[in-house]
C-alpha cells in the first residue's frame, strides 16, 4: 500500500538554536500535501477503510483532519463527507469543497458535529473517520518519528525531547507510539495546549479525563473538550510534561516563525513553537529538542495580520 503522505524534512532552526544555546530541530509536517501532519494518520485510516470495503468516508473535523480526509478520499476516488462546527471559517470549508468533498456545517463545537457524523455513519458502506481517536491514526502519525529518528542520525544530532501540540490527542499518541517502537521510551514529551482548549492539562490535574465546559481559545483546531482516552493513558506510562500557553504566545510564535522560517502555521502549531520562543522553564533540562511543526490549513497572510492586530503584537 503506497502512503498518501510524504516524507518531510527535519531542519535545524538557526535562530532558536542560537537564542537558546541548543540544537533546535523542526519536523516540518506543515509541508504535507494536505497542509498538516493529519494526512499521515487520517490517510492510513482511510486507505485501510477503503481496502475493507468502505464506499463513503465521513469525517467530523474543525478543519485539518477534514481536509486530510477529503484529500485522501479524492486520492482514493471515494465519496467523502466532511462535517465541521460553526466555528470553522468559511475559507476552510471552501478549501475542503474545492478538492471534491461534501461539507456539512453542524454544531457550535466539535462534539456536536461528531454526534451528527455518527448518525450519518449508520448508512450502509459509510465509515466513520474520527479526527484523532483511532489506532490506525496513531499508527500513521507514528511514521513521523520513524523518519525523524533516521534523519536525526544523518544530521548527527539525536533529539532528547519532543515538543508537540495537543488537541484531541492523535498527534501525541502517534508521537509516543513512534518513540516506543523505535526503542526510545526514555525520551520525554512536552505536550502543549492553549488556554481555553487545554483538555489534556485539565485531565492531568484531575487525575482522570474531564470535559471542558467550552472551547475559548483562538486555536480552534485544538478544540476537543475531552481528550482521547489513549492520549490520557499515555501520561500514566510515559514522561509527559503538560504545558499551557496563552493565545497571544501562540500567535507571537507563529509570527516569529513566519519571519524566520518563511512558513505560515496555525496558532495550534504556534503553541508548540511557543515553548522555545518563550524560553519556558520546562525546556531548560534539554539540549536537543525536536519540535513537531504540525502545520494547519486555517492560516493565511490576512489571518496572520488579523491575529497580530488582535493581540497587539
Amino acid at each position: 500500500m503506497t502512503s498518501l503522505h510524504i516524507h518531510t524534512a527535519l531542519l535545524r532552526h538557526p535562530q532558536l538554536s542560537v537564542a537558546l544555546d541548543k540544537q533546535v530541530l523542526l519536523k516540518m509536517e506543515n509541508t504535507q500535501p494536505a497542509g498538516s501532519f493529519k494526512l499521515r494518520g487520517i490517510g492510513l485510516l482511510c486507505q485501510r477503510a477503503v481496502a475493507a470495503g468502505a464506499s463513503h468516508l465521513i469525517c467530523p473535523s474543525g478543519g485539518n483532519a477534514g481536509f486530510a480526509a477529503a484529500f485522501a478520499g479524492a486520492a482514493l476516488g471515494i465519496k467523502t463527507t466532511i462535517l465541521v462546527p460553526e466555528t470553522t471559517s468559511a475559507e476552510v470549508g471552501r478549501r475542503i469543497r474545492e478538492i471534491g468533498a461534501e461539507v456539512i456545517v453542524h454544531g457550535s463545537v466539535w462534539d456536536e458535529t461528531n454526534q451528527r457524523a455518527l448518525q450519518l455513519c449508520e448508512q450502509p458502506g459509510s465509515v466513520y473517520i474520527p479526527p484523532f481517536d483511532h489506532p490506525d491514526i496513531w499508527d500513521g502519525n507514528a511514521t513521523m518519528i520513524d523518519e525523524a529518528v533516521l534523519q536525526a542520525r544523518e544530521l548527527g544530532v539525536d533529539f532528547d525531547v519532543v515538543i508537540c501540540s495537543v488537541g484531541g490527542g492523535g498527534l501525541m499518541s502517534g508521537v509516543l507510539s513512534g518513540l516506543h517502537r523505535n526503542g526510545l521510551p526514555h525520551i520525554p514529551l512536552i505536550a502543549v495546549e492553549t488556554e481555553g482548549a487545554a483538555s489534556l492539562h485539565a485531565a492531568v490535574q484531575a487525575g482522570e479525563r474531564v470535559t471542558l465546559p467550552a472551547i475559548t481559545s483562538i486555536a480552534s483546531t485544538l478544540g476537543a473538550k475531552r481528550v482521547a482516552a489513549e492520549c490520557f493513558a499515555w501520561t500514566q506510562r510515559h514522561e509527559v510534561h503538560s504545558v499551557v500557553v496563552s493565545d497571544a504566545q501562540a500567535v507571537a510564535a507563529t509570527l516569529a516563525f513566519a519571519d524566520q522560517m518563511r512558513t505560515l502555521v496555525e496558532p495550534a502549531c504556534g503553541a508548540a513553537l511557543a515553548v522555545a520562543y518563550e524560553k519556558l522553564p520546562v525546556l531548560a533540562p534539554y539540549e536537543r529538542p525536536l519540535i513537531v511543526v504540525c502545520g494547519g490549513i486555517g492560516v493565511s497572510l490576512a489571518t496572520l495580520a488579523n491575529w497580530k492586530a488582535q493581540f497587539s503584537l
